[in-house]
């Protein structure tokens, strides 16, 4: 990861600038396809924050919201502030039905169909940080 190799070579802040700055779209294809580490994670969040309300952004991923808190360490509060985000000012476009790659597989009964996403999962997200919260510490 570009962001990863930069904190390590303390070039962060340029490189950070690098992807937000020049342009009027940033996309961001397949989140979620790989778990991120917790500084991944937090590496990301910067990119999305410098972002948030100064350009476009398009995000694709084929996981609902409530499962992205496992893409993100298992940080459901980081994740919750990420939806924040990324879902304010947000035109969500949920598309179900067959992929277009598997259709011939479905259709031969070899995998099954996936439910779409749900667009509440994000209040999921924000109900699991808020009990992680409230739960007392032995």
């Amino acid at each position: 990861m570009q962001l990863t190799t930069a904190l390590h070579r303390n070039q962060l802040e340029e490189t950070i600038k690098r992807i937000t700055k020049p342009y009027k779209l940033l996309i961001i294809d397949e989140m979620g396809y790989l778990p991120m580490d917790r500084e991944q994670a937090n590496l990301l969040f910067q990119v999305v924050a410098k972002r948030y309300e100064t350009g476009s952004l398009i995000l694709t991923s084929n996981l609902p919201f409530g499962q992205w808190d496992q893409t993100f360490a298992d940080d459901a509060t980081l994740t919750a502030a990420l939806l924040d985000r990324l879902l304010h000012h947000a035109h969500v476009v949920p598309i179900s039905g067959d992929s277009y790659r598997l259709k011939e597989k479905r259709q031969a009964g070899m995998i099954n169909r996936m439910p779409p996403p749900h667009l509440n999962d994000a209040d999921d997200i924000k109900r699991k940080r808020n009990s992680k919260e409230a739960a007392p510490s032995h």
